[in-house]
C-alpha cells in the first residue's frame, strides 16, 4: 500500500544522517570554543541558523503526523474483515503493548535501585519549585487524563496534534465505517488516497533529514560543549545499559514469534531508528517506519492499525526512562521510597504514559506530574534538563524498535501463511 510512496534509497540516507551527526559534533565543538566569552544573546544569535534547521524539519514532520495517523488508522480499521477482526487484532495489540509497558517500567525501577545513581548527589530539599514551570507540571488526576483522552472537537485535536485524541476518534470512525460496510467505501477510499498523498509529502520532507540532524547536533554541542558528553557519563551510561537490556529482552520475545526474521526486521528499521535517535523524536521516524515495515512484509492493514496505536500506547524507551528518572530524583534528595510506593509509581506511570507525544521533553511533563503525586520535589528536574537531549536520543530510538516489534508480531499472529517480503 504505502511502499510506493517514495523509492527505497538503501544505505544512502543512513550514511548521510550519520555523516551529518559527526559533522554537527565537530562544528559544535569549534563553535563552543569560539563562543566561550559570548553573552547569552550573542550565543543565541550565532546558533539560531542551526536551531532553525532542526526546528523547521520537526515542524514539517509534526504537520503531517496527525492527519497521517487519522487517515492510516481509519483505512486500516475499515479494511479489517468486520468488527470481530478489529476486536481480535486490537486485543492482541493491547496485550503486547501492556506487557511491553510493564517490562519497560519495571526494568527501569530495578536498574535505578540497583545502580542508585542519585545517592552521590546529596541535594538539600529545595525551598521553591520554580523549575516546574520549565516543563509545565500538573499533578496526576484520573479525571483530567480521561478528559484529555476524549476530544470535544476532532478538529481541535488535529490542530493541536493531540495524538491520543486523534487515535480515539479514528478508532471510533474506522470501526463505524467497517460496521456499515459498502456504504463507507467512498470515505475509506478517500482516507486511503489521502494517506498516499501525505506519504508522498513525507518523501519530500525526509530529504531534509540530514540537514536537520546537522543543525540539531551542532546546536547541542555548541551550547553545552563536549562536557555534556561526560558530566553525567555514569548516569547516561547506566540508562543506555538499561536500554540495551530492554532491547535484548524485546528482541528475544520477538524472536519467539518471528524467528530469524528478527534480523531482517532490524535491518529494515535501521534508518527510522537513526532518524529518531538523531532528532530526539520518534515522531520524526513515523512515516518512514510505516514504509519500512511494509517492505519487510507486514500487511498494510496491520501496519495502519498497530503502528499509530503504538505511538500513543507503546513508547517503551520513554516508559523505562520515567521510572529511572523519577526514582533518581528521589534518591538525589535522600527520599527513601519503599517497594510499595515504587510499585504505585509504576502503576501511575503505566496510565499517565499512555498518549504522550513522541516528541522531545514529553517524558519530562509526565515525570513532573508523577513527582507531584508522590511529594518529590519537581525542582529536581533541573538535574536532567541539561542531559535530557542525550537521553531522549536513546529512548526515541527504542520507541521505534518497540513499535516495530509490536507491529511485526501482531502481523505474524494474524498471518495464516508464510511471509513473502516485498522489495
Amino acid at each position: 500500500m504505502f511502499k510506493s510512496a517514495f523509492p527505497k534509497k538503501g544505505n544512502r540516507m543512513t550514511l548521510s544522517i550519520f555523516a551529518a551527526m559527526v559533522a554537527g559534533v565537530g562544528l559544535g565543538y569549534v563553535l563552543n570554543a569560539q563562543l566561550t566569552h559570548a553573552t547569552p544573546l550573542q550565543r543565541e544569535q550565532a546558533l539560531e541558523p542551526f536551531s532553525l534547521m532542526a526546528d523547521v524539519f520537526l515542524r514539517l514532520i509534526k504537520m503531517i503526523v496527525a492527519p497521517l495517523v487519522f487517515t492510516t488508522l481509519v483505512a486500516g480499521i475499515a479494511k479489517q474483515s468486520g468488527v470481530g477482526a478489529i476486536g481480535r487484532i486490537g486485543a492482541k495489540t493491547m496485550a503486547w503493548f501492556l506487557s511491553a509497558s510493564f517490562v519497560s517500567l519495571f526494568l527501569g525501577m530495578l536498574l535505578v535501585n540497583w545502580f542508585n545513581p542519585g545517592a552521590s548527589m546529596h541535594l538539600s530539599l529545595p525551598t521553591d519549585v520554580g523549575t516546574t514551570a520549565v516543563v509545565g507540571k500538573t499533578a496526576f488526576s484520573l479525571r483530567d487524563f480521561l478528559y484529555h483522552m476524549f476530544p470535544t472537537s476532532v478538529f481541535d485535536a488535529l490542530a493541536k496534534n493531540e495524538i491520543l485524541q486523534v487515535v480515539v476518534f479514528s478508532l471510533l470512525f474506522g470501526t463505524a465505517a467497517a460496521a456499515i460496510g459498502d456504504k463507507a467505501k467512498p470515505v475509506v477510499q478517500m482516507a486511503d488516497a489521502a494517506a498516499h498523498i501525505i506519504l508522498k509529502m513525507t518523501g519530500y520532507i525526509m530529504s531534509l533529514a540530514p540537514f536537520a540532524v546537522f543543525g540539531a547536533m551542532t546546536g547541542v554541542i555548541a551550547n553545552q560543549g563536549l562536557g555534556i558528553l561526560t558530566t553525567y557519563s555514569i548516569f547516561i551510561g547506566e540508562f543506555y545499559l538499561g536500554l540495551a537490556l530492554l532491547f535484548c529482552i524485546l528482541t528475544t520475545v520477538a524472536y519467539l514469534f518471528l524467528g530469524r526474521r528478527v534480523g531482517a526486521l532490524l535491518s529494515h528499521i535501521r534508518e527510522p531508528a537513526l532518524i529518531a535517535f538523531s532528532t530526539n523524536s520518534s515522531e520524526a521516524a513515523f512515516p518512514k517506519l510505516m514504509l519500512e515495515l511494509e517492505r519487510f512484509g507486514c500487511r498494510n492493514n496491520i501496519v495502519s492499525f498497530v503502528l499509530p496505536l503504538g505511538y500513543s500506547f507503546n513508547l517503551d524507551g520513554s516508559m523505562m526512562y520515567m521510572t529511572f528518572a523519577s526514582i533518581f530524583i528521589a534518591q538525589s534528595y535522600g527520599i527513601a521510597l519503599d517497594f510499595g510506593t515504587q510499585t504505585s509509581m509504576l502503576l501511575v506511570l503505566m496510565l499517565t504514559s499512555k498518549g504522550i507525544a513522541g516528541v522531545p521533553r514529553a517524558s519530562l511533563v509526565v515525570i513532573a506530574g508523577t513527582l507531584a503525586t508522590f511529594k518529590i520535589p519537581a525542582a529536581g528536574l533541573a538535574l536532567l534538563l541539561g542531559i535530557d537531549p542525550l537521553l531522549d536520543m536513546g529512548r526515541a530510538a527504542m520507541n521505534v524498535v518497540g513499535n516495530s516489534f509490536a507491529t511485526a508480531v501482531v502481523d505474524r499472529l494474524e498471518s495464516k501463511s508464510s511471509w513473502q517480503p516485498t522489495n
